[in-house]
Parts: C-alpha cells; structure tokens; sequence
C-alpha cells in the first residue's frame, strides 16, 4: 500500500471515529482532532507529540516563526511550548502520538550508534511523513475498530511509530528526548519549572543553574527550542492561563492579571491585547459567543 492510500485509510477512521474537536481514544497515547471549517487563532500548550495532518491545513505560531502544516506532513514537538494555532482550511483532519521519554530511551540503547544531534534542533519541526511512518501510525489507528486487540497489540505498534520517528527526519531531535543529559531535557527542566511556577517571579540565572547551564549558554540553548527567550516563554503562559481565567469567570480583569502574575493591571492588559488582538474583557466575551469545538483541535 503506498503512503497515499494509507493516508486516505486514515482519514476514513478518523471521520468515523472523532467527533468535532479533539477526541480521546482507547488507544493509549493516541487522539484525534477535527474541525468542519477554518478556526479562529487560538493559544494552546502543545506536549510532546507526533501529529498527523489527514486533511486540510493548519498555521502554529511559535514566538516570531510561523509554521504551517497540511495533509501528508507531520509535526514534531520535543518539549511543552506555547503556541497559537488556526485551522486556515477545512475540512481539517488530524491524530497525535504522544511521545514518552522511557519509550524512546529505550528504543535509543537498541539503536545503533550515531552522531550527537545538533543542540541547536528546534524544540517544533514539521517534515513530509515518509510512507513506512504513516503506515506504521495506519496500524496503530486501524485498533479503534478492534478494541479487544488494543491491550495487546497498542504497545508493539507504538513502538514501531517511534522507530519510524527517530529514523525519519525529526529523529535526531526526538532521540534528545530519551537522552537525560542532553540539551533538550536540559532545557525542558527549566521548561517544566515554568509550566508549574509561571505566576512566580522569575531569574534566568536561577532557571539556568536549575538547566546545568551558564546563563549565556542556556539562553542560547532555550531560545534554540522555544523560539523565544525565558521571559516570552512565561509571559505566554501567564497570558494564556489569565485567557482560560477570563473564560470561566467572566468579569474579573484585573483579578486574572493579579493572578497569573502580574503587578500592573495596565501591563496586562496592554500585553493581552498585543497577544490576542483584543482587550481582556473584550476578547472573552468574543471567545464566549463563539462555538467552542471551534478552538479545541490542537
């Protein structure tokens, strides 16, 4: 089977098993999205993660890059980073496999021997899906019409997913993530301090003593993967977390800055509305009228 009917096989299971928006699935590890139209933008924390795009075309905004991913390509994601996506052409179709670090270390001491990846490698990539990875995820997806074989079966086709990835053109970057002592889980230390500390304050020094780094050599290093450098890191996720805030208990602006972090209700709210186009007040009111299956495809 070549890797166009294999891709055409997917998006058959996937319009009969996911619903509008994202759809978990007995599988572990392995979700589906979709969206009937084009989305607006919407902030989102991606994890580590292979997606799949079956159908249609999607923009994710990283700091300053813009990637943009359509149907035969797939998305690599090397540690948590905020970003902003839209689905720009529908109908949109898309999976994820979620990417454990003991899973790929252990793929990694069968694997032969190779070179240390670049330190520099994108903690995002997207890259053209060769047909022995998407057949490989075929079979993995073929399991949602056989869940008496999910226990047995998800495990060794999992694996195979992995391999394909770390021979493909993401793996050096995904082989980083098995690695403890790479620059990758270097930096994705700082990374996971951030995620469960964004709203207090903050020193490069004290993230890059936490990394095994210098200062200088870390900031290179974090910018290297995120696209963008500490302090733009944590202000995305303080203004994303304010956004979920605002969302759920309407009304309170100035309380959802104090929250998430900030000293000055003014700062909030003028960086809010250079992120997300809109004042807070405003923008959740937006948000609220709008159909919410629309904003949760990752």
């Amino acid at each position: 089977m070549s890797g166009m009917d294999s891709l055409l096989e997917i998006r058959v299971l996937l319009d009969r098993h996911a619903r509008e928006g994202t759809s978990e699935t007995p599988v572990p590890g392995l979700t589906l999205y979709r969206a009937s139209a084009p989305t607006e933008p919407m902030p989102i924390v991606y994890q580590p993660l292979l997606c799949l795009i079956v159908a249609g075309a999607k923009h994710a905004a990283l700091g300053d890059r813009l990637f943009r991913y359509d149907a035969g390509k797939f998305l690599t994601v090397s540690v948590d980073l905020p970003v902003c996506g839209q689905v720009v052409e529908g109908p949109y179709a898309a999976l994820s496999v979620a990417l454990n670090p003991v899973k790929i270390a252990r793929l990694v001491l069968e694997a032969p021997a190779q070179a240390s990846p670049a330190a520099s490698a994108g903690g995002l990539q997207v890259n053209e899906a060769g047909p022995d990875l998407v057949d490989a995820i075929l079979r993995l997806v073929r399991l949602l019409d056989r869940p008496a074989d999910i226990p047995v079966l998800a495990p060794m086709l999992e694996r195979e997913v992995l391999w394909r990835l770390l021979q493909g053109p993401s793996g050096a970057t995904v082989r980083q993530i098995g690695l403890a002592e790479s620059r990758l889980s270097q930096v994705n230390r700082a990374i996971q301090w951030l995620q469960a500390n964004f709203a207090a304050p903050m020193q490069v020094e004290d993230l890059a003593r936490l990394a095994g780094m210098s200062p200088a050599s870390f900031h290179r290093h974090f910018k290297a993967v995120t696209a963008m450098s500490p302090l733009q890191y944590q202000k995305q996720l303080r203004l994303q977390a304010a956004r979920t805030l605002l969302l759920s208990q309407p009304g309170d602006v100035a309380g959802a800055g104090f929250t998430v972090g900030y000293d000055s209700a003014s700062q909030f709210s003028r960086e809010y509305a250079r992120l997300f186009g809109a004042p807070p007040g405003r923008d959740a009111a937006r948000l609220r009228a709008a159909p919410r299956a629309a904003f949760a495809v990752a």
